[in-house]
């Protein structure tokens, strides 16, 4: 039952001042896809953004005890018909202080990550499916609208790719998973490297033109809206480029690709094919001449620096290639590596990034903004990998941001028995025996499966 609707700038307005929001009703554009989930706790600007951006001028909530709308310190802001609202100090919002909250919202988004990451790997099947039934006919427009829905999604949460379970212990349908886990990731990698870069270009074009400014006209656009390197519908083709890089795999033959040994130079010949020859194929025969699908299956394994080895096809200059190629790649190999395959296990997250970083830094420009944007997104410590504190106990990374980690052992390295409060780190002292102990060893959570408590262990199939 519907309570009353607020305006989305007055919203806006009170999250800019520190305050948080929960609608208690899904949100809808005209397309029909879910732009805020009605459990989601709001506590930044931009998912409302978006909203405002798909032509919607207020948000409706529901009648029930887990909508409202807070303010900093957590009281309730009680709304009139007309519009205006009033502070209740005597009615807090009880799960909104503290680290619980941000708990409860990890496991929410965990839930809605999980309908979502469905949602896409039944999408990729089917095209798969297709592709592999008809010779290469598949419903483009269709995949197009499943990959608007998820990545929708992504744009608005902050990088919830982080709350979708990896598979660390089977390899069974890794092209699907694989396809959707470098769409997320990419996803949040473009956007983060859209804000940092465009606004780069921005600075520089107001400090071109701050001497000119007084001869702009007041009908026409601020300078530091001059500039967007990627606009929406852009980006969504890109995310779909993303979702699609590795299409032309379903025609190389199984024994291949899940080949257990080492494989020969000339299978080795083959598999490069899926992109600069049977993925462009399956494209053209679909009459889909998109750049931003047609770069990405052809170039995401190129050199991405001169002197790069192994990378294919040859027939671009690594600056020639388009920023969003080199996203795909970074999100590919960063997938790759920290997945179980059938010929390896999977790698530990804090270490790929960390080798892919000093891999490709100081290569470009460009690549600098790329890299920085894919750390930013990812974290130095991924979510659901393992770390040490200073005191011995283990820790389980929940979400990148902070750290925030749930300790899991004791200082002996025995599982603890009861489940131990989350800690945020960017709140302990540098010097605190919480922090990450960076000289000790990463270990993977399959390295430690059998000492993390039941909540924390992922499927084992």
């Amino acid at each position: 039952m519907v309570k009353n609707t607020i305006a989305i700038d007055v919203l806006i307005k009170i999250i800019e001042d520190g305050g948080k929001v929960t609608t208690g009703i899904d949100v809808y554009n005209e397309q029909g896809i879910l732009l805020l989930d009605k459990n989601v706790v709001v506590n930044i600007i931009k998912p409302l953004e978006v909203i405002k951006e798909n032509g919607i001028v207020s948000i409706p909530f529901s009648s029930n005890t887990n909508s409202g709308v807070w303010d900093v310190n957590g009281n309730s802001i009680i709304f009139d018909k007309d519009g205006s609202f009033k502070t209740i100090e005597q009615k807090k919002h009880p799960a909104l202080s503290g680290i619980e909250k941000r708990v409860s919202e990890i496991q929410e988004l965990k839930k809605i990550s999980t309908e979502k990451y469905s949602n896409a790997k039944d999408s990729i099947k089917k095209v798969l499916g297709e592709i592999k039934e008809t010779g290469g006919d598949f419903d483009y427009n269709e995949v197009y609208s499943d990959v608007r829905d998820l990545v929708a999604f992504l744009t608005i949460e902050d990088n919830p790719f982080s709350y979708l379970t990896k598979e660390i212990f089977s390899y069974d349908d890794y092209l699907y998973n694989h396809s959707i886990n470098v769409c997320a990731i990419g996803t949040a990698i473009v956007n983060s490297f859209n804000t940092t870069f465009s606004s780069f270009i921005n600075s520089h074009l107001n400090t071109k033109q701050e001497l000119n400014y007084s001869a702009v006209s007041t009908t026409d656009k601020k300078p530091e809206e001059a500039y967007k390197c990627f606009q929406k519908d852009e980006i969504e083709h890109i995310c779909t480029g993303f979702f699609l890089h590795d299409i032309g795999k379903v025609m190389v033959k199984d024994e291949i690709l899940n080949k257990p040994g080492k494989i020969t130079p000339a299978e080795f010949d083959e598999i490069k094919r899926h992109s600069y020859d049977y993925g462009i194929k399956i494209l053209e025969k679909n009459k889909l001449n998109n750049p931003f699908l047609t770069n990405t299956v052809q170039y995401h394994h190129a050199p991405l620096f001169r002197g790069q080895e192994r990378g294919y096809p040859l027939d671009r200059a690594p600056n020639e290639l388009p920023a969003y190629v080199k996203i795909c790649q970074l999100s590919d190999i960063y997938d790759a590596m920290t997945s179980k395959r059938c010929y390896k296990e999977a790698f530990n997250q804090i270490n790929v990034v960390t080798d892919i970083f000093r891999n490709y830094a100081k290569k470009d420009n460009i690549m600098q903004y790329i890299l920085h944007s894919f750390v930013k997104s990812i974290g130095i410590y991924p979510a659901g990998s393992i770390v040490y504190l200073r005191n011995g106990q283990m820790g389980y990374v929940l979400e990148s941001a902070g750290p925030l980690i749930i300790p899991f052992t004791d200082t002996q390295e025995k599982t603890l028995s009861d489940n131990a409060n989350p800690l945020d780190l960017s709140e302990v002292g540098s010097d605190n025996v919480l922090q990450i102990d960076n000289r000790r060893s990463i270990k993977t959570p399959r390295e430690v499966y059998d000492l993390l408590p039941s909540y924390l262990k992922p499927k084992k199939n």
